[in-house]
C-alpha cells in the first residue's frame, strides 16, 4: 500500500522508520481475518487505515527516527505504536525516546515487554515462588526472563520445542515439567487453546493461572469439573490495554513503556529477534513467518536508509 504523509502540523513529528516488529499472535489473527466483530474497535491501533477483516493497515511495534519537527526532537530515536510504514507523522506525546544505550532493533520488543511486565504485576508473583510459563513465544520468554529475576524464584518454561527451551535457558529458566508441578503462579502464553488445560494442571492449591493468549474467534474448552474447584484455582486474564490494577493508581502508560524500554537494555534479548527482513520483501515473507508452530523469534523488519529505495 502506498501512502503520502500529510503536511506537518504544529506539535507533530515526521518520523522515518528504522525497524518494526511483528507481534506473532495478534498479527497472525489479523492476517487470517480472525478478529471478532465485538473487538474490532478495541483492536484498532494508532495510524490504522481500513477496517477488519481487510483491507487493513496494522502493526504496533515501531522504532523510528525523528526527521522533522521541533528542534529538540530532531534526530531522536523513539518507540511508538504505528503500523509497518516507511515514513509517517505522529504527535509528540505519542512517542517515547529510547534510552541512549538501547539498540533500535531490540527496542521493537517494547510492546511485548510491556505485556510481560503487566502480566507479572497481574499475577502477584514474588521472590521464592515456583513459576511456570506455558508457551515460549516472545511474550512467554519475556515473562520467563522477568520472573527469573525474582530472588529465589524457580522458573520453568513448558514448551515442546527444544529451540524455545534453549532460548529460555539463556535467562536461567529450566524446562523440566516435573519441577513445575504445584506451581504458585502459572502463565499461559502459547495461543493454543488446548494448552490452557496444561496450565491449569500445573497449578498448586489456590494458585493463580494468568491467561495471556488471545484466541480471536477460536473456541476454548477446558475441564473445570476435576480439580479446578477443589484446588480453589484462580484463573485471571491479563491484557496490556490497561495498566494492572495493582499499579494503576501510580503508573501511567508512559511510565510503563519507559520501564519496558529500560528493561530491554539487557543484550540477551537480542536472541528473541529474527534475522532482519527487508521492508520491500515483508509482504512476501511474513505469511510464512506467521504460520502457527513456527519460530519463537519476533520477525524484525528493517527499513531502507535515507536515500535508498
Amino acid at each position: 500500500m502506498d501512502a503520502r504523509p500529510a503536511a506537518l502540523g504544529g506539535g507533530n513529528l515526521r518520523l522515518r522508520t528504522l525497524f518494526s516488529g511483528v507481534s506473532r499472535g495478534t498479527e497472525r489473527l489479523v492476517l487470517n481475518g480472525q478478529v471478532p466483530a465485538s473487538e474490532a474497535q478495541r483492536m484498532r491501533v494508532p495510524g490504522q487505515e481500513g477496517d477488519f477483516p481487510f483491507p487493513v493497515k496494522y502493526g504496533y511495534c515501531c522504532v523510528a527516527e525523528v526527521v522533522d519537527g521541533p528542534e529538540d526532537w530532531t534526530g531522536a530515536r523513539v518507540f511508538t505504536l504505528h503500523p509497518h510504514q516507511t515514513v509517517f507523522q505522529a504527535e509528540a506525546d505519542r512517542v517515547t525516546r529510547l534510552p541512549p544505550d538501547l539498540p533500535p532493533a531490540r527496542a521493537v520488543l517494547a510492546a511485548n515487554m510491556e505485556t510481560a511486565l503487566n502480566a507479572l504485576w497481574d499475577s502477584g508473583a514474588g521472590p521464592a515462588d515456583r513459576i511456570a510459563i506455558v508457551g515460549g513465544g516472545s511474550v512467554g520468554l519475556l515473562i520467563a526472563a522477568l520472573a527469573a529475576g525474582l530472588p529465589g524464584a524457580r522458573v520453568t518454561l513448558i514448551d515442546p520445542d527444544p529451540a524455545r527451551q534453549a532460548l529460555a535457558a539463556r535467562f536461567g529458566v529450566g524446562s523440566n515439567a516435573e519441577e513445575a508441578q504445584g506451581a504458585d503462579v502459572v502463565f499461559h502464553a502459547s495461543g493454543v487453546p488446548a494448552a490452557l488445560q496444561t496450565a491449569l494442571d500445573l497449578a498448586g492449591l489456590e494458585a493463580t493461572v494468568v491467561e495471556l493468549s488471545w484466541y480471536g474467534v477460536k473456541p476454548v474448552s477446558v475441564a473445570l469439573g476435576g480439580a479446578f474447584h477443589s484446588q480453589r484455582l484462580r484463573l485471571i486474564s491479563s491484557q496490556v490495554g490497561q495498566v494492572s490494577p495493582s499499579r494503576r493508581a501510580r503508573w501511567s502508560y508512559g511510565r510503563r513503556l519507559s520501564a519496558a524500554l529500560d528493561l530491554l537494555r539487557d543484550a540477551r534479548f537480542d536472541a528473541l529477534l529474527s534475522e532482519p527482513i527487508a521492508f520491500a520483501q515483508a509482504s512476501k515473507r511474513l505469511p510464512a513467518a506467521l504460520k502457527e508452530g513456527g519460530s519463537a523469534l519476533m520477525p524484525l523488519i528493517a527499513y531502507p536508509l535515507e536515500g535508498q529505495s
